[in-house]
C-alpha cells in the first residue's frame, strides 16, 4: 500500500450563517482509524467531505498524503447502466478488481440496472468501487445504514483489513462500529 495519512489541524465547518463546529484536530498515521459520532445534522458528512477536499473548511487545514477514497449517499455508478457496466466503467479507471470484490455478493446482480438495487446492494456497490480504487484513506459516511447484520459485518471486516494493511479509515457515523483499535471523536463537542 502506498504511503499514507490525514489530519485536521483546527477545522471549522459553516453552513450558511451557522457554525457547525470549529477548533477540531486530529492525525491518523498508517493503520489507523477514527470513528465520527453525532446526531444527523452534526457536521459529520461535511466533515469527510472536506477531509476529500470537496469542501473547503470554514477554517483551519487538512494535510492529506495518499489517494482517497469516499463512500457517502452518491454512490458514483450509472443508476441506469448495468452494476457490471457501472463497475467496469470504474475499473477502466482505476485498474482491476481485484478477488475481493467477490465477498460482496454481486455476482448475481451485474446485469441488474444499479437503479434497482437496494440500498444495501447499492451500498456493497460502492464498496466494490472503493476496493477497486486502491485508495490507501478511506472515508466513510455512515457505512452501515441500508446494510443486513452480514452486509455491516463485512464493511467493519473490510474497513479492519484495510487498516491493518496500512490504510487509514475515517468513519462517520451515528451507529457504533466494531473494529480493533478504532479511537473515537464525538463532534458535538466542536459543535460551536
Amino acid at each position: 500500500m502506498q504511503e499514507c495519512r490525514i489530519a485536521a489541524v483546527d477545522l471549522a465547518c459553516r453552513r450558511g450563517e451557522r457554525v457547525l463546529f470549529s477548533g477540531l484536530s486530529f492525525a491518523l498515521a498508517p493503520g489507523e482509524a477514527l470513528h465520527v459520532t453525532g446526531a444527523n445534522g452534526i457536521g459529520k458528512s461535511s466533515l469527510l467531505r472536506i477531509l476529500a477536499g470537496l469542501l473547503r473548511p470554514f477554517g483551519g487545514s487538512v494535510d492529506r498524503v495518499g489517494g482517497i477514497g469516499l463512500i457517502d449517499e452518491r454512490h458514483a455508478l450509472d443508476m441506469a447502466l448495468p452494476l457490471g457496466k457501472a463497475l467496469a466503467f470504474w475499473q477502466r479507471i482505476d485498474g482491476p478488481a481485484d478477488d475481493r470484490l467477490a465477498r460482496l455478493g454481486l455476482a448475481d446482480l451485474m446485469d441488474i440496472p444499479v437503479g434497482y438495487l437496494s440500498t444495501g446492494q447499492k451500498k456493497r456497490a460502492a464498496l466494490a468501487r472503493l476496493i477497486g480504487q486502491q485508495a490507501p484513506v478511506w472515508l466513510l459516511d455512515e457505512p452501515l445504514n441500508g446494510l443486513d447484520t452480514q452486509g455491516a459485518d463485512m464493511v467493519q471486516h473490510l474497513a479492519g483489513e484495510h487498516c491493518r494493511a496500512g490504510g487509514v479509515c475515517v468513519i462517520a457515523s451515528h451507529q457504533p462500529f466494531a473494529m480493533t483499535g478504532l479511537r473515537s471523536l464525538a463532534l458535538a463537542e466542536y459543535a460551536s
